[in-house]
């Protein structure tokens, strides 16, 4: 293989795949994934991608549901482009062959939570990430993109403040390649693996924030982690992400005892906002004394139920349930993370040539809450933005954010004794209990000491599974500084000790490495 690129993307989701199909005409390009390419977050969503292409539609009205679930802290601009240029993205995909759902010969939209008009576009009922991640990879193979497979990107390589290239770990020989290129896509993921309970799979360790630390990025609004109101809740089965858009196809959520609750917990009922819904949940939960709630689409005809979700229908009887006749008990997972690494308008880091797509990137247009289904048109339209510059194409525009407090993030904090193994699922057990959906003072320092005093004690590793645990350890400690820092609720950061919103935190928290 070659040691110098134009591009080297990191991760092969839908954001790593889309981004290399843009750059592989403006220059060589290497896709470096520490799996199998086909391993990702992309394939699990499964309500779809939001775009307002119907006919009562506008991206007006896009632009001010996503203001309105971001809970004040939405930057408008970036919420602007998302909404703006929707529909010329879906038309791209379209293009590519991606199999939308359709009737009578026009795209199917349906309703998700917090929307106020059907605008999410679905493949294959429940199937959209899976259409859409198995479409680009097709293309993406048939290219002269190079793929690398099980390679970890162990470390960016900075010079005089700009990007030069990856540090790279075959995690079958453990042979270390350094790769030169002149710039470098991070598209990650989330860090679902944070939490004992996930929607996310294994792959989902926060590597692309931690590479960005580490190298001099600034990381930011990471307090705000998004927890998905609706997974299975089955004895030994992993959690299965049950879609928004069950509930907006008019899914009914009742506690153990067949009780509808959600009306008494919001107006919106069941389409209420994703953080409102989990906590809810969570609540009633607790009321009840019951690890799990019932979603019910039992009053629903049986073949829309087959027909419109057909991998939660197959998924459930393949468990022993029939969804057409039983409620699905469910209960809250980490599902995705609305924080992330600071990007400008065209994804750039403050570090020049570093950029940044997807769920890994933080480009404002989410807030403190992310609006169901904007996270692929995310992907979409600040994913060609990135090549767009990098190519020249357009010059920067400036944007006015929302003030932000900067903090330095030191190394780690003082000793504990008796400090617990670091471990994956200690780690898990301890943000899912003091850092979840619902935070304290007092649990969120119980974290802050752990989490600093593995991050003292844990020092070098050469291996995946080392690396990933040092990068979810310091993934978790800048979740939890955010989260302390942070003296209110708002969107997905919900604190016992501070419930109310407070007008003096209508900004963003910004953590760079201490020098």
């Amino acid at each position: 293989m070659n040691s110098r690129y134009d591009y080297i993307i990191v991760g092969s989701g839908i954001a790593g795949l889309y981004t290399a199909l843009l750059a592989r005409g403006r220059g060589s390009v290497l896709l470096v994934t520490k799996g199998k390419i086909q391993d990702c977050n992309t394939r699990h969503a499964q309500g779809g991608i939001a775009a307002a292409i119907g006919p009562d539609d506008s991206p007006r009205l896009h632009f001010e549901d996503t203001l309105i679930a971001g809970d004040g802290l939405c930057d408008r601009e970036m919420v602007r482009l998302l909404a703006d240029e929707a529909p010329q993205r879906i038309a791209e995909l379209v293009y590519l062959g991606v199999p939308f759902d359709s009737v009578n010969g026009e795209i199917a939209l349906t309703l998700e939570a917090a929307h106020s008009r059907p605008r999410i576009l679905h493949a294959g009922g429940d199937a959209t990430g899976k259409h859409i991640e198995i479409t680009l990879n097709n293309w993406v193979r048939t290219t002269e993109i190079e793929v690398l497979e099980d390679t970890l990107a162990k470390e960016l390589i900075i010079e005089n403040g700009q990007i030069k290239g990856v540090a790279t770990l075959d995690t079958n020989t453990g042979a270390i390649q350094n790769y030169l290129c002149r710039f470098v896509i991070l598209a990650t993921g989330g860090a679902g693996q944070l939490f004992s309970f996930t929607t996310n799979p294994e792959v989902a360790t926060a590597d692309g924030v931690a590479l960005a630390f580490r190298a001099g990025a600034e990381i930011k609004d990471m307090e705000f982690y998004q927890f998905h109101p609706t997974a299975i809740h089955l004895p030994g089965v992993a959690p299965f992400l049950i879609s928004e858009a069950v509930r907006g196809e008019g899914g009914i959520l009742r506690n153990i005892e067949g009780k509808r609750f959600m009306p008494e917990y919001s107006p919106q009922a069941e389409l209420a906002p994703r953080d409102v819904v989990a906590r809810s949940i969570h609540l009633e939960m607790l009321k009840t004394g019951a690890d799990h709630v019932y979603l019910d689409v039992t009053h629903l005809p049986p073949h829309k139920v087959s027909s419109r979700f057909p991998q939660i229908y197959r998924f459930c009887l393949d468990h022993g349930l029939d969804i057409t006749r039983e409620a699905i008990p469910v209960s809250p997972a980490a599902h995705y993370m609305i924080g992330g690494i600071k990007v400008d308008s065209w994804g750039e880091t403050n570090i020049k040539g570093l950029f940044a797509c997807g769920e890994v990137a933080c480009t404002g247009v989410h807030g403190a809450n992310r609006l169901a289904s904007n996270s692929l048109l995310e992907v979409l339209v600040f994913g060609r933005r990135i090549i767009e510059y990098t190519a020249g194409e357009n010059q920067p525009e400036m944007l006015a954010p929302l003030p932000q407090l900067t903090k330095r993030l030191l190394g780690w904090g003082k000793y504990v004794r008796d400090l617990p193994e670091p471990s994956i699922p200690a780690l898990q057990k301890l943000l899912w209990e003091d850092s979840g959906i619902i935070r304290s003072y007092g649990g969120l320092v119980k974290a802050q000491e752990i989490l600093s005093g593995w991050q003292y004690s844990l020092g070098d590793v050469s291996n995946r599974k080392g690396i990933e645990l040092a990068n979810l350890i310091l993934a978790g400690r800048l979740m939890v500084e955010s989260a302390l820092l942070r003296q209110e609720s708002r969107g997905a950061h919900y604190r016992t000790d501070f419930p109310d919103h407070q007008p003096e935190w209508e900004k963003h928290i910004v953590f760079i490495k201490e020098d």
